[in-house]
């Protein structure tokens, strides 16, 4: 078992909206592990930032986030992707899963594991997915 956390679970973190503790309570002793998705997110971000300081800030979170065990993409996690992008297309979701979310949720379905969030809503009709909501993010 373990644990694949959300690019919004490690911004909460940074911002103090959650502690390590807090995370630690849920997970117990079971690994917790990073995407190259949460990386790609928080990128994106810092790159849209025009405050120095921010970018400066949120560079260091973006290094101590590269020290976690990154999960890697593979074959295997994109047919789970492709499947959960058609299985959600023909329910009537369409389009309105955000794609990163997505390749979170077939990462976590590979290999088994429960997606730590504090966004519900973005996997609650995500079939096969096992998640846990952290309230009051």
């Amino acid at each position: 078992m373990g644990f694949l956390i959300d690019t919004n679970i490690w911004i909460a973190i940074e911002r103090g909206r959650l502690s390590a503790a807090d995370i630690h309570a849920v997970t117990r002793q079971s690994p917790v592990y990073l995407s190259p998705v949460n990386l790609a997110e928080i990128r994106f971000g810092i790159d849209l930032m025009a405050d120095a300081k921010q970018k400066t800030k949120a560079m260091a979170m973006l290094r101590r986030m590269r020290r976690k065990p990154l999960l890697r993409i593979g074959a295997e996690t994109a047919e789970v992707f492709g499947a959960l992008a058609a299985r959600l297309a023909k329910s009537g979701r369409g389009p309105d899963f955000r794609v990163q979310d997505l390749w979170l949720a077939a990462q976590a379905i590979e290999r088994k594991f429960t997606l730590l969030t504090a966004n519900a809503r973005d996997f609650k009709d995500v079939p096969g997915l096992k998640f846990l909501a952290v309230e009051g993010v």
